[in-house]
């Protein structure tokens, strides 16, 4: 397992079973449009990295992940969670770039509005950021679109009991867990008739 994380392997094996997928489901087998999300996971004694997410209450480690429009795990970013959803994308980001030349569109939520992630990400090439939101006036649950996607993910790992708290001493292991997690469904989903 830990060979596996320290090589790359997970994200290789990732990244092969993600175009298989997409070919199966009748798409390109790159992505061109992606969506990200942050989700905050508190932590065990087990040490590591961590801090407290003043908007969540939480002292734990935030999970940043990008998926593809139908919900494919394309990157995974593990962080202490006193870092802002905006500086933990730009390192997530700048990765994914390198091995999707093909993305160019990124839907996020409303944390990640204003110029601050799209000067920081002006190096990497041409990018444009939709910031989905909320309609106004509407109280409650409202389905929103793209944005669905990535919590639909974030709801399919989250069923890996490793997955409920972060349990590991460090954040390399844990986006290694998310990785892994996110591999068993693929295979579920590649060998479905």
């Amino acid at each position: 397992f830990y060979a596996w994380r320290d090589t790359g392997r997970w994200q290789q094996i990732a990244e092969a079973l993600v175009r298989k997928s997409r070919r199966q489901l009748g798409r390109k087998p790159r992505p061109t449009a992606a969506v990200i999300d942050s989700q905050t996971a508190s932590t065990t004694e087990a040490g590591g990295p961590r801090g407290f997410d003043a908007g969540k209450r939480l002292h734990g480690r935030k999970r940043h992940i990008v998926t593809d429009t139908d919900g494919h795990l394309l990157a995974a970013y593990v962080h202490p969670a006193n870092i802002q959803d905006v500086h933990g994308a730009v390192p997530l980001l700048k990765d994914l770039r390198g091995r999707f030349p093909t993305l160019q569109h990124v839907f996020a939520d409303r944390i990640y509005r204003g110029k601050q992630l799209l000067n920081a990400l002006s190096d990497c090439g041409p990018w444009t950021i939709e910031i989905v939101e909320r309609p106004r006036g509407v109280k409650g649950f409202q389905l929103l679109p793209r944005r669905w996607v990535v919590e639909r993910t974030f709801a399919w790992l989250g069923r890996c009991r490793r997955l409920s708290k972060d349990f590991e001493g460090s954040a390399a292991t844990e986006r290694a867990w998310l990785l892994a997690a996110h591999l068993r469904l693929l295979i579920r989903r590649l060998a479905a008739p």
